[in-house]
């Protein structure tokens, strides 16, 4: 993933199928379950489990329900693949394309709401596997910068909502990655 191929004209699905492809080859290449991720207590299974679990109670919040799959306990591979084919059908589908109304999210077209608040999740949390498990961590640098450029003007709201540890210190000139990673609360130098 170290080009954009992104357009104006990308739909949701687009997104989401190009981001957890990048997810599904650090989740097919990971060998230990239990490595230390960056995220302070959690696991490389537990990157996968916070990515499998909480958008099918997010959606049912509003209605949406995704089919249940394997456990992440079990087997984090089969959940990952399972879980990800669930949102790109729900994507492909013409629901993607209905309103969709949450008591947190607000009235908005489905399939934006899963761009906005869930494919970005699997981007990050992409550079937390990469970094648990020893693989390669390079993210899309126009979409970092993207993410970066959108997320610093509601830094407020996003510390507040306790989905982000404190920003860590980097260069002004560091690379983008760089301060997108430690501007979500990770030290982009973390190894295990």
């Amino acid at each position: 993933m170290s080009t954009r191929e992104e357009s104006s004209s990308d739909t949701p699905a687009d997104a989401h199928r190009r981001a957890a492809a990048a997810f599904g080859d650090r989740v097919d290449g990971t060998r230990d379950w239990d490595a230390p991720a960056p995220v302070e207590g959690w696991t490389a299974r537990d990157v996968v489990g916070h990515l499998v679990e909480w958008l099918p109670g997010f959606l049912a919040g509003g209605g949406v329900d995704l089919p249940p799959g394997p456990s992440v306990a079990g087997d984090p591979v089969a959940a990952w693949h399972h879980h990800v084919g669930a949102v790109q059908d729900l994507l492909e589908s013409p629901r993607a394309g209905e309103e969709f109304v949450h008591p947190h999210a607000g009235t908005r077209v489905l399939g934006e709401v899963i761009d906005s608040f869930y494919v970005s999740d699997v981007f990050m949390h992409t550079w937390d596997l990469a970094r648990a498990t020893g693989q390669d961590d390079t993210l899309d640098p126009a979409r970092c910068e993207e993410l970066l450029a959108g997320m610093t003007p509601i830094e407020d709201l996003l510390r507040s909502s306790g989905q982000y540890g404190p920003a860590v210190p980097v260069a002004s000139d560091a690379p983008v990655q760089d301060r997108l990673i430690a501007f979500i609360g990770r030290d982009p130098h973390w190894t295990p």
